[in-house]
């Protein structure tokens, strides 16, 4: 099983890398499976740490594919790093083991300290969908815009029907970068 979340990285220089990561568990572990290249699998094999966040705001998941913050980072507790100021709980994690592969390595990381921030209240199907948009949007390079678009006009309709503001501009920064990439590709101009 998958687990949607946010990973916060640090470079060697203790810049963060917040960006949005499916993860898996096995045997206690979380496993990381970045494709190479990747931020994320240069800074955790720099510095061995990361932050695991779970957010109900998918702003935060928008934000980090279309660079616009819309976060606040607070210091890690035990390990050097970053967490989202706004998260229901974070974990953070120390990389004990990686099994590398031509094109997406697992990195397995111990789980050192764990905070429930807030309750989970559950994610409404436009969560969902902004979720599954951004998905998406992480991989047009590797996807058919064909299936993309599909898709996109599928999930609108959750959007449409249960969508809050923030899901809603978490929604118009996805579209507007698939927009732009589809309108790149075909050499038309943009904004």
């Amino acid at each position: 099983m998958i687990f949607e979340t946010i990973i916060i990285s640090m470079d060697v220089d203790d810049k963060p890398h917040v960006t949005p990561f499916g993860i898996r568990m096995q045997d206690g572990l979380v496993v990381i499976s970045p494709y190479k290249p990747s931020t994320t699998l240069d800074n955790i094999l720099a510095t061995q740490h990361a932050v695991m966040n779970l957010t109900d705001d998918v702003r935060v998941f928008a934000g980090a594919l279309t660079r616009r913050q819309a976060w606040t980072l607070l210091p890690a507790e035990k390990i050097t790093g970053f967490r989202l100021a706004e998260t229901l709980a974070h974990q953070e994690l120390k990389l004990v083991k990686v099994i590398d592969d031509a094109q997406r390595p697992q990195l397995l990381m111990e789980v050192v300290y764990a905070v429930q921030h807030q309750p989970f209240q559950g994610f409404n199907r436009a969560q969902a969908a902004v979720i599954e948009l951004a998905v998406l949007a992480s991989r047009l390079h590797r996807l058919p815009k064909d299936k993309v678009t599909a898709e996109m006009a599928y999930l609108q309709i959750a959007v449409d029907k249960t969508a809050g503001e923030r899901e809603l501009q978490a929604w118009r920064w996805l579209t507007e970068k698939i927009e732009n990439f589809y309108a790149a590709q075909a050499g038309e101009n943009f904004a």
